[in-house]
């Protein structure tokens, strides 16, 4: 599998990116050795996750990875300077792996860039100056730190700008063969310089300054072709064998041609299939050092053991040999004991080796080796019998108990293995059961519902969303609701000028049970709506309007006797499931949902388990309920789900 993007897989990237042109940068989080992720809210609505994985892949990822609550010092920097900056143009910098995208302020305007060479980067360019980058380094011709001015890495070749005379004289200047040229000289990589041989017809072994004018044209025009197709992005592909992904490229690539291909909507998506893939082989292929570092001291130990024991064993049996053949060698101690104290040690040699059962001797050590039932024992002659088979059985004991001491350290190894490996086990059985968000739209940033007819209406969430619910979202066509309550969020009808009763009796119900009224557990309610033009932020004289609320002035539609209940089910929006909570009458029809009142008992929100009942996470449950506790009074599920 690849391990990074071509300069190829930018091109077509960097034509996806277009589309966020004129969109605005929301939040940014970072985590990880290199991942950065960049959220955009995009022009017509909703939201997109341009994605910087690993330093070394950009793509607008298809659903929101896992970010970490609390962003980092870098995260927290890019915020503070690039947050609902206007996007501007994104470009490939040459043909290299190096995208630069253009973002706007109010007083200022930056440069997005991300290197993806050389272990990958992410900078934050202004007026020529980097601002903060994600990795600081110092090269040999270019220095990547803040305050530094920012160079651009020397340009290579770029076969898409240069001319058919350039390209010729720089493919005739190599001493390499063909394939090899076109991977560096050529700036095309293994993969694409293999796909351009066989799309041109050449034979990728030939030196490059044997091949004919013809075949170098040839060549140009296949690259040429190459690029053009994953510029356009209308042919992401994605390349498996034997059931897994062997490869992925924005073009159908003819290398590949036994292999089966699956297509994909965008590059991205075929980029964001093929790292999945290989983050779950990465992950069946993980060793944990620590588990790895456990399982070879416990090997090491069981060795150990296992020398002690043998050890200790064979030094008894030598024991045994004497005792076996007392007499033999109660004989042979006795008479080098005495004549060694009459020879030399020359003379107690030469004599001790006429014995046929001595094997050695070591007048120096007072030590002679000797053959005893096909065991060789090395005695002091000048102990007796006893005091050396005793000596030789204390050794046995000694190793022993050294083996008893290794086994008692290798079974603290192994309960310590043992627990780093259900710690293991525990972690991974998590991560696969750990549900994957749904995919967000621009109205997830307040509290949301469809109503009967499949209007939108959005409220605020508090003070501040309050103000831009009205500011942002309240327009001539549009309805306002609100609760009879203090602290009653501000609900918009959209498109509600000519919705019908029941669409306006459902906002009215939502904006109740939204409101404080939950909280104290109130058993029904009211609330009313208004045209937009009746709604306004400018106080009478001596009154004064607080952040989040606003002034109604004239009739106020009521409705009243609203039961305080809300109903949580699945719902389809543009193609992507969803999990809505919103008046009861909706979810009629709805073969998953659940209704909700006001909680009694002690204050616990139970959006934990509803959000495993719909498999979404706990967040998306816990944004879209109601202020204060919950109690569920209905259930209805479908009877194949095992309920």
């Amino acid at each position: 599998m690849k391990k990074e993007m071509s300069s190829f897989d930018v091109r077509s990237i960097v034509s996806e990116m277009s589309t966020l042109e004129g969109s605005h940068m929301d939040k940014i989080f970072h985590w990880g050795a290199g991942n950065v992720l960049f959220r955009v809210n995009a022009t017509g609505g909703g939201k997109r996750e341009l994605f910087f994985k690993d330093k070394k892949w950009l793509y607008i990822a298809p659903s929101k990875p896992n970010t970490p609550d609390t962003p980092t010092s870098f995260a927290s920097f890019l915020r503070k300077y690039i947050d609902n900056a206007r996007i501007g143009k994104t470009v490939q910098v040459g043909f290299d792996r190096v995208v630069v995208t253009e973002l706007f302020k109010s007083d200022a305007e930056y440069k997005l860039v991300f290197e993806m060479f050389g272990g990958g980067n992410v900078l934050l360019v202004s007026e020529g100056k980097i601002v903060n980058c994600l990795i600081h380094r110092t090269w040999r011709d270019r220095t990547t730190r803040p305050g530094e001015e920012y160079s651009m890495p020397k340009a290579r070749f770029d076969p898409m700008t240069s001319s058919i005379e350039e390209f010729r004289e720089t493919f005739g200047s190599s001493a390499s063969d063909t394939v090899r040229t076109l991977a560096t000289v050529a700036n095309l990589g293994g993969q694409y310089a293999e796909e351009v041989c066989v799309r041109a017809g050449a034979d990728k072994t030939v030196p490059a300054k044997d091949i004919g004018p013809e075949a170098v044209d040839s060549l140009y025009g296949a690259i040429r072709d190459i690029a053009t197709q994953a510029a356009g992005g209308n042919d992401p592909t994605v390349f498996v064998k034997d059931g897994k992904i062997e490869d992925m490229s924005p073009v159908d690539l003819e290398i590949h041609s036994s292999l089966e291909k699956i297509k994909y909507p965008t590059m991205s998506a075929a980029i964001d299939a093929f790292i999945k893939e290989a983050c779950e082989e990465e992950e069946a292929a993980y060793v944990d050092p620590e588990a790895e570092k456990l399982r070879k001291r416990v090997e090491k130990q069981k060795e150990t053991i296992d020398e002690y024991e043998m050890e200790a064993e064979d030094l008894k049996l030598r024991a045994d040999a004497i005792y076996a053949n007392y007499q033999t060698v109660s004989d042979l101690l006795k008479v080098l004991g005495e004549q060694s104290q009459k020879l030399t040690w020359e003379k107690l040699k030469e004599g001790a080796m006429k014995i046929p059962f001595v094997t050695g001797i070591d007048p120096s050590k007072s030590r002679v080796t000797g053959k005893f039932s096909e065991l060789g024992v090395t005695l002091d002659y000048t102990k007796g019998l006893d005091a050396n088979a005793s000596e030789i059985y204390q050794r046995s004991k000694d190793i022993a108990e050294k083996a008893k001491r290794a086994g008692d350290a290798m079974k603290e190894s192994i309960v310590a293995l043992e627990t780093r490996q259900k710690g293991l086990d525990k972690a991974k059985a998590l991560a696969q059961s750990r549900v994957q968000p749904t995919k967000q739209f621009w109205f997830e940033r307040y509290k949301w519902f469809f109503t009967s007819s499949g209007k939108l209406v959005v409220a605020g969430r508090d003070a501040h969303s309050n103000d831009n619910v009205v500011k942002k979202h309240l327009k001539e066509k549009d309805i306002f609701a609100h609760a009879e309550v203090h602290g009653a969020p501000s609900v918009v009808l959209k498109e509600g000028a000519g919705a019908a009763e029941q669409d306006l009796r459902e906002a009215c119900m939502f904006a109740l049970a939204q409101s404080k009224a939950w909280v104290a557990a109130m058993t029904e309610g009211s609330a009313f709506w208004a045209y937009p033009d009746q709604v306004s932020k400018t106080p009478n004289a001596g009154e004064f309007v607080p952040r989040g609320a606003f002034i109604v002035r004239g009739k106020r539609n009521y409705e009243h006797h609203i039961p305080m209940e809300l109903g949580v089910g699945e719902i389809e929006y543009q193609g992507s499931r969803k999990v809505m909570c919103g008046p009861v009458g909706l979810f009629s029809d709805c073969p998953k949902h659940m209704v909700i009142r006001p909680g009694r008992g002690k204050i616990g929100r139970k959006a934990g388990d509803i959000a495993k009942e719909f498999q979404v996470p706990e967040e998306e449950i816990s944004r879209i309920l109601p202020p204060g506790d919950v109690e569920i009074t209905e259930k209805v599920w479908p009877a194949t789900d095992g309920q």
